[in-house]
């Protein structure tokens, strides 16, 4: 669901995955700013930029 990008929409409450985060799995909470991935499916999630300004890839839609 995360990896698809029709299901990714402003507003949207996520837990993403910081790159910095990726050996750890560490997620982070937050809302949708802006999608940043073009292409409609990516195998590793929907990269996004939180309102926060926080950029990562989607693991879970929380809303």
């Amino acid at each position: 669901m995360h990896r698809k990008r029709f299901n990714i929409k402003q507003g949207l409450k996520v837990n993403i995955v910081l790159k910095q985060d990726q050996r750890t799995g560490k997620l982070t909470q937050g809302v949708v700013k802006d999608i940043l991935t073009n292409s409609p499916t990516h195998p590793y999630g929907i990269k996004v930029r939180l309102t926060s300004g926080e950029v990562g890839r989607v693991q879970e839609i929380l809303s």
